[in-house]
Formats: structure tokens, sequence, C-alpha cells
């Protein structure tokens, strides 16, 4: 099969492979879309240690299946399939305690942290275990499908907050999972939710999928004042009643802790920085909740469900579609930060 491998870092090749092999519980499917997240372009240099070569990245893919193993009987070829990027064991303490997000055998499907190396969906092929896999509607075309592991982060994160009917809310970072978010946010009935982000392309986008107020930090006005207090003035002095950050830096952070009111509550998404400073008076004396989000844990039937019926909206987001074989120049544009570019989903 071709696949796309980055064969050293900074170098993406592509390459025959053999077609995986499957074991009796899992399915060989044939990937139709796989979207390129921002963790592979930040792996692409080496920075985050879990992407060593030699590896076939890409976790956010949907197809057909090919070929079922013997203890797999609910699924046939050409039943159309996203899956999970997290393989869980089942068996450990927190898969039985149901935080399979949290296993202790957890593996991601392209990456190699060091531990274990699982190759990803940039090829034509990729072998999936059957308890990560799921049916598509057919509204949901392959490109949209390839977008549900993004969208689970989001609500992941979103069910994980104390969110309450007509709260404010507060969204550091308008890239692909802060601006799901917002929507995740908006479907879990916040009235209000306002963007922060220096790119004024991206607020554009936040105030399409429903972002209420949108705050530029290098803004006239803001810039003097600063981000913290623009969001106190939209919400009478009080802040908001919870926030979420999703760039992972240290200044980010700063503003969703004091952006919210006493009382309120900050999820962490971002997860760029390895190391962060926090203010810690400002989250105890005010009492503030902080609450980390790890990936997803079983929150895909659920986005499929809203994807399918429209209530989270992904076609915005997607930047491009492309052949797999153009993949080494979509990522290099990626990672010179072109302009304007959002999603991009590879097709083998």
């Amino acid at each position: 099969m071709n696949a796309l491998l980055l064969t050293e870092y900074m170098k993406l090749e592509m390459v025959e492979m053999a077609v995986p092999a499957i074991g009796p519980d899992d399915v060989l499917v044939r990937v139709r879309a796989c979207g390129i997240c921002g963790s592979d372009v930040h792996g692409l240099d080496g920075r985050t240690g879990r992407r060593i070569p030699p590896l076939v990245m890409g976790h956010e893919a949907a197809g057909e299946v090919v070929e079922a193993g013997a203890n797999v009987t609910d699924l046939r070829a050409g039943d159309r399939v996203t899956f999970d990027s997290t393989v869980y064991c089942g068996r450990c303490f927190y898969c039985l305690r149901g935080e399979q997000n949290l296993c202790d055998n957890r593996e991601v499907l392209g990456v190699s942290p060091g531990p274990y190396r699982r190759h990803g969906a940039f090829a034509e092929f990729v072998a999936v275990p059957r308890r990560i896999m799921y049916r598509l509607p057919e509204n949901l075309s392959f490109e949209q499908a390839a977008m549900i592991e993004a969208v689970s982060v989001a609500v992941h994160a979103v069910s994980l907050t104390p969110v309450r009917l007509g709260d404010t809310a507060v969204v550091v970072g308008s890239g692909m999972i802060g601006l799901l978010t917002m929507q995740a946010a908006r479907h879990a009935g916040c009235s209000r939710v306002i963007a922060v982000d220096p790119d004024e392309g991206r607020l554009k986008l936040a105030r399409a999928v429903g972002a209420t107020d949108a705050i530029d930090p290098q803004a006239t006005g803001v810039v003097e004042a600063g981000v913290v207090e623009a969001i106190l003035a939209l919400t009478g002095g009080r802040g908001a009643d919870v926030a979420w950050e999703c760039v992972g830096a240290t200044e980010p952070v700063r503003t969703a802790i004091g952006g919210v009111r006493k009382g309120g509550a900050v999820t962490l998404v971002g997860n760029v920085s390895p190391q962060i400073e926090l203010p810690l008076q400002s989250v105890v004396s005010r009492q503030i909740r902080v609450q980390g989000s790890c990936a997803s844990n079983g929150e895909y039937p659920a986005c499929i469900e809203m994807m399918s019926r429209g209530a989270i909206q992904v076609d915005m987001l997607i930047s491009a579609v492309a052949p797999l074989e153009e993949g080494a120049s979509w990522f290099d544009r990626l990672y010179r930060h072109e302009a304007n570019l959002m999603k991009v989903i590879l097709r083998p």
C-alpha cells in the first residue's frame, strides 16, 4: 500500500508499505479521508517527542471496512466507519472505571512516543480494534467524518465543565479545537461565548460558528487595557462563568483564569507547552476550579449525532481536501503558518 511516512524529522515521503495485518478483534479499513492535526504538524520537527521516525502519522480518519477479524461479527466489507484515535486496553484500573482516555496502556494512532509505535492513517489502509470503531450515517461525508476526532476533544472538554443554562463563556484560542469548543459550549447551554485570538481571520470564523463577542489582544485599546479587562467590560465587571483554554501557554492560561468570575471554572485543553506559570493566588483566593481535559472518552456517538443533525458544523473549518501524494507540501504550508489555513484533509 501507499503511505506517507515521516522518514526523518522535517521529511515526509510517499513509500510502499505492507498492508497491516489484523488480529481477531481488529478491522482493516480502507482510508478515505484523514485530517492533518496540529499535533502532527508540531511533531514534524521532533519538538514534542511524540512523533519519532519512521512513522505513519494521522489519527483523524474515516473509511470503509475491508476485512474484519474472526471475533468481529457486526461489520461487513463496505461499511462506512470512523474510529477513535485512542486505543485503550479495556482491562486496566482506569478502563474498568470507564476512564478509557486515561488507560495505563493507552496507545494513539500515528504516535510513537518511545514506549510504543502505532502507525496511523496517512495510508491506504489502517488496522483498528473494533472497540474504538463507529458506524457513519449516510449524510456525513468521509471528509466531515474525519473531523469527528477533533469534535470529540471539544465535546469532552465541555462535558467536564460545570456549565449551567445561560452561562457566559470565554474560549481562549480560535484554532480548530477552540472553534469546535465554541459550538459545543453553545450546544451545552452557554448563551454568550467570548472568543479571544490575535488572528482576525480566526475571529471571523469564531463569529460564524457562534461566538457572540470577539476580542483581539492586539487591537487598539485592548493592548493598553488588557484582555482580562476587556472580558470584564463585556461581563459587567464580574467575569465569565466558565472558560476553556485551547492554546497551552502561560499567557492564554492567565487570560482564562483572570477572565472568569469568583467561583468560576477553567478547563485546560491546549497542550503545547510542557510547563507554564500559573497565577496561584488568583486561583486560590477566588476559588477557581481548574480542570485538565485529555482527548475524549466515549463522546463519539454523541458527536456523530450532533454533526449528523447540524448542531455542530465543520464544513467551514475545512480549508482544503487534497490527495495523499500532496501531503508533504500541505504539511510544509501548515508548518509555516500559512494564512487562512485551518483543517487540511488528505485522501489516500
